[in-house]
């Protein structure tokens, strides 16, 4: 009896002491200047696709390879374009001559040879006028019919109406072109430099260009086929930043900041830890997901926060388990 009773008290002892071991190491670790998270790898992707529909004459990249930002991916049929577009060049430069022709208004040999015309007639009319007088001091003796002296009046006012037009003419080529017509063509060589940089932007979306450094997910097209402008060509994965999804419970929810300094550790390398930053951490609470939950926090309320991390050697995948560890003490 008695050594069952020094059995129990051992037994409750050695309970009494693992409990308070484990007190103190999580009490230890709660203050140590280090906080544990879970979370996975959340790659980005992005759907590419042509803005221009056309012919794809080539696709550079296949599946798995990897992508630099700006990068070709693959190209278009362009002839048709390149054509529309040195039309639309030789369109502006009619155009810019119009316009040109406009503002330097008429030419010196126009000028001078409305100049001629006027002298011309200043010399019809004077003479007219000089025969009017005569023929009007005949008639007064009766020395010529009536018939004589009316042709002389009307041959001096039509001598003296192409003098004035003749003037008028002189007077619109010395003060140029009226400024409506300067207007409006130059609101011709706008129209005509818009159309041409349109054409220029549809020819350089011929070409559909990498946005980010990635690899390429899928290849939905190949050469040959016949696209519209918006279907999709490529998804490619985004590498460059690696995002984590991480989230964080209430209580220690003070203890991290967006910009604070972790590691990261995955599966796939042991033994070696990634730098990383905090990027953001949602201001609302959810239920704690899923992928992380256990059958203790189930119901506990988490924190969504999102972690960049650097992967230079490429090994983080979508969805991969990571475990981060923040570093109080660096983030303070």
């Amino acid at each position: 009896m008695q050594t069952s009773r020094k059995v129990v008290s051992v037994a409750a002892v050695a309970v009494l002491v693992l409990a308070a071991l484990f007190l103190w190491r999580w009490l230890d670790g709660r203050h140590s200047g280090s906080l544990t998270l879970y979370g996975n790898v959340d790659i980005r992707q992005v759907d590419l696709a042509f803005r221009v529909g056309g012919r794809i004459a080539e696709v550079l990249v296949d599946e798995g390879d990897s992508v630099a930002e700006g990068q070709a991916l693959a190209r278009l049929d362009a002839d048709l374009l390149t054509q529309q577009r040195d039309e639309t060049a030789a369109r502006l430069e009619g155009e810019k001559a119009a316009l040109a022709r406009l503002e330097r208004g008429y030419r010196v040999e126009e000028i001078a040879q409305a100049r001629a015309a006027v002298n011309a007639a200043t010399a019809l009319s004077e003479n007219a006028a000089i025969n009017l007088r005569r023929v009007a001091a005949m008639r007064s003796s009766n020395a010529i019919s009536q018939k004589e002296l009316d042709n002389a009046r009307a041959q001096s006012r039509e001598t003296a109406a192409k003098l004035r037009s003749a003037q008028d003419q002189l007077d619109m080529l010395l003060s140029g072109y009226r400024e409506e017509d300067v207007l409006a063509q130059r609101a011709a060589v706008a129209g005509a430099e818009a159309a041409l940089k349109r054409v220029e932007i549809r020819l350089h979306d011929s070409v559909l260009a990498a946005p980010q450094k990635g690899i390429v997910l899928t290849r939905a097209r190949e050469a040959g086929a016949i696209v519209q402008e918006g279907q999709t060509v490529y998804t490619l994965t985004l590498t460059d930043p690696v995002w984590l999804r991480a989230y964080v419970d209430e209580p220690n929810l003070g203890r991290i900041k967006p910009g604070m300094a972790v590691r990261v550790m995955v599966d796939a390398a042991p033994g070696k830890s990634f730098p990383g930053t905090v990027g953001f951490i949602s201001p609302t609470a959810e239920f704690t997901p899923k992928t992380v939950e256990t059958r203790e926090v189930r119901t506990a309320l988490v924190y969504r926060l999102r972690v960049q991390v650097a992967d230079p050697e490429n090994l983080m995948r979508q969805g991969m388990p990571v475990t981060i560890v923040v570093d109080e003490a660096a983030g303070s």
